[in-house]
């Protein structure tokens, strides 16, 4: 029996190093010079979780390499990009799953965080998958309010769980919303 034990640990262990965020692409909005996307940069450059970013001047979008296993918080990257004057036009992080299972308006643990997938064929996810982050202050206005007519869910409008986050596996009280 306690073989059983440590072998299902170190299962959950090889399981939880699998699940990861390996990079996020970073629009931002409201930068009108080089003096504003370098701002940017050396905002999202003190982020501890970050390896190394590429820039994409013309696109003013930032290319975030995480480190192998670290704590990606997604709201301190949108945070960092506030915090240097401008807002995210979009988000896109890139993760790594192992045979995940995901519906249409459903939440999953992952990577330390709790996924809301919305717009989303029932599916299972396999390899290296790019999420949108569907969020306020992560989409337009208008994509938003589009979005939010696609959920009853409250945790929409609120971005933490509540009583309707139950039926899934849950990280965090935080909970992200994607899309594929």
């Amino acid at each position: 029996m306690k073989l059983l034990t440590i072998i299902a640990f170190v299962l959950g262990i090889t399981f939880s190093a699998n699940a990861q965020y390996k990079k996020a692409t970073v629009q931002a909005t409201g930068l009108t010079c080089a003096m504003c996307s370098n701002a940017t940069l050396k905002a999202l450059e003190t982020l501890p979780f970050v390896d190394k970013i590429e820039t994409d001047l013309e696109n003013t979008t930032f290319i975030l390499y995480f480190k192998p296993g670290a704590n990606v918080d997604i709201d301190a990257i949108k945070n960092k990009v506030e915090d240097a004057g401008f807002s995210v036009g979009k988000l896109v992080v890139t993760a790594n799953f192992d045979a995940t299972s995901v519906k249409n308006d459903a939440h999953i643990a992952f990577g330390g965080s709790t996924l809301h997938f919305m717009h989303v064929k029932d599916q299972v996810l396999k390899g290296d998958k790019e999420l949108t982050v569907i969020d306020k202050d992560f989409v337009s206005t208008k994509q938003y309010k589009k979005y939010a007519t696609e959920t009853t869910m409250p945790c929409y409008k609120t971005g933490v769980m509540g009583d309707c986050c139950h039926a899934g596996k849950a990280a965090s009280n935080r909970v992200y919303h994607v899309t594929i």
